[in-house]
């Protein structure tokens, strides 16, 4: 079934609740089925077919979501573009998805007229002269939904891109359903939920997570344009938001902030965080900058989101990311070395998964499915996991980034754990680099928190600390101001190669 079909039944029954807030501006339900079935109308008006791609590139704004909703009612897919993407990057997902329309900002109109270069794809600017405000003016709106099937696709998400060009993940209307359904099971999400959304629609995080649950259960968004955390600390104490997350730089960010002077957000029922591996003197600095518990999450976007997480009263472990959400993915880990299925807790495997979440493939991309899609089905995540005796995900590293120094396996992200824990670090990141006996060394690039911070103190502690000694201490340490992150705010590893090579 077309999730339009499931979103215009929620607008429906909550028609004069707020449904998106941005600044001083709100939409109510029913306004948000009236844009979306008036722009799904001039689709289908300007020839408009089902399955065709229409692509968004913008920031959080009140009419993403109504126009998203809108290309589903029309039978399309919808594209939700990187809006951080760099010019080729952006050209090569707007051109590979074959998107026949694309809705942007009016001050990225030249950009993007010269990143196409005379491709053919119109262009719809918001704003009051905008083509957008145009066609919804010029059009009733269409009170029917284009039938769709749960195999078909909904959605083309491109990943950020770092290790090459991006890639389109497709994502069915079955996917989508069966993730956002995870989700309200698992968080019990209601029509009193009042979501504070920082992150970006074109992430899973922000659209799959944060968004279409509360959506399907009439709660209310609240959005930031941009991410600003003394900003996000001001709207969680005026607003009181139930339901939330943070990608873990904005965490980071949300901890440094308030570590100094705390605050109260006890409204939080739940607020996720995730992205990539968060270390524990991070988790712990949140909250005890603002009481907040935070809960630990896992997914990709090949897995539309969400796959791992805790369940509201569970107890956090430490290093654990919870326990899979069994109703929409089967998991197992796989010996990266015999390929057999990892069995004693504690071992480490590569995380494979297979369900109702899981893309059906890459748009346009044969040969990666090989690589990535066993023989029976199952997707390998390229995530080295362990897991314990009562089912609970431990994230190690990824298979990608292992540093193998004096034929010894080097975890970095383990080494980041500890690391995280010098009082003088806001931020650290490990990658391996070049050594003429070892192979390769372990390399620490880290953002300081204090003033004059030197390469020789930061040593001193660490050959202090019993787990970072061996192969696990940063034979080399660089000081920068800023980590590298990918448009989705991970940490971009392989720009950190290249700038330290």
């Amino acid at each position: 079934m077309n999730i339009a079909t499931l979103l215009r039944r929620s607008a429906a029954d909550h028609a004069d609740k707020v449904a998106l807030r941005l600044d001083e501006t709100e939409i109510r339900y029913d306004h948000l089925a009236d844009i979306a079935a008036r722009f799904a109308a001039y689709l289908r008006a300007d020839g408009v077919l089902p399955g065709d791609r229409i692509g968004f590139f913008l920031p959080n704004v009140l009419e993403y979501l109504p126009g998203l909703l809108g290309v589903w009612q029309a039978g399309a897919v919808g594209v939700p573009l990187n809006y951080l993407f760099p010019d080729a990057p952006l050209r090569h997902a707007v051109l590979d998805s074959g998107a026949t329309h694309l809705v942007a900002l009016p001050g990225d109109l030249v950009r993007l007229e010269a990143v196409l270069d005379g491709a053919s794809v119109e262009i719809l600017t918001l704003g009051p002269r905008g083509g957008y405000e145009r066609a919804l003016a010029a059009h009733e709106p269409a009170h029917d939904v284009v039938p769709r099937l749960d195999r078909d696709d909904a959605l083309l998400m491109y990943t950020s891109g770092s290790t090459g060009v991006p890639k389109g993940v497709r994502q069915t209307h079955r996917n989508i359903t069966a993730e956002v359904d995870g989700v309200i099971d698992l968080y019990r999400i209601t029509a009193a939920e009042h979501v504070l959304n920082c992150m970006p629609l074109f992430h899973v995080g922000g659209l799959q997570l944060a968004s279409l649950p509360v959506l399907l259960r009439g709660g209310q968004i609240t959005f930031m344009a941009r991410w600003d955390p003394t900003a996000w600390v001001d709207l969680a104490t005026r607003l009181r938001p139930t339901y939330g997350g943070l990608i873990s730089t904005m965490m980071i960010d949300v901890g440094n902030r308030t570590v100094g002077s705390p605050v109260v957000l006890d409204s939080f029922r739940i607020c996720m965080f995730g992205g990539s591996r968060t270390p524990t003197a991070a988790i712990e600095r949140l909250a005890a900058g603002t009481g907040i518990e935070g809960v630990e999450i896992y997914g990709q976007t090949e897995q539309s989101g969400l796959v791992v997480s805790y369940r509201p009263g569970d107890p956090r472990r430490p290093d654990s990311m919870g326990r899979p959400l069994e109703q929409v993915v089967r998991t197992r880990l796989v010996s990266p070395a015999s390929g057999a299925d990892v069995e004693n807790a504690g071992e480490v495997g590569e995380l494979w998964v297979k369900g109702d979440a899981v893309t059906p493939g890459y748009w346009n991309l044969p040969a990666p499915h090989e690589e990535r899609w066993s023989t029976d089905g199952w997707f390998r995540t390229g995530d080295l996991m362990s897991r314990d005796a009562d089912g609970y995900l431990y994230y190690v590293d990824r298979i990608d980034d292992m540093i193998v120094s004096g034929g010894e396996n080097v975890f970095p992200q383990m080494v980041e754990e500890h690391l995280a824990g010098h009082p003088d670090l806001a931020e650290v990141a490990v990658i391996g680099t070049a050594h003429e006996r070892w192979v390769e060394q372990v390399t620490a690039v880290v953002v300081p928190n204090r003033d004059g911070l030197t390469v020789e103190e930061i040593a001193a502690w660490c050959a202090t600390n019993p787990n970072l000694r061996g192969m696990h201490r940063p034979r080399r340490i660089e000081i920068v101001e800023i980590l590298p992150r990918t448009g989705s705010g991970k940490l971009n590893r392989p720009e950190l190669r290249r700038m330290f090579p």
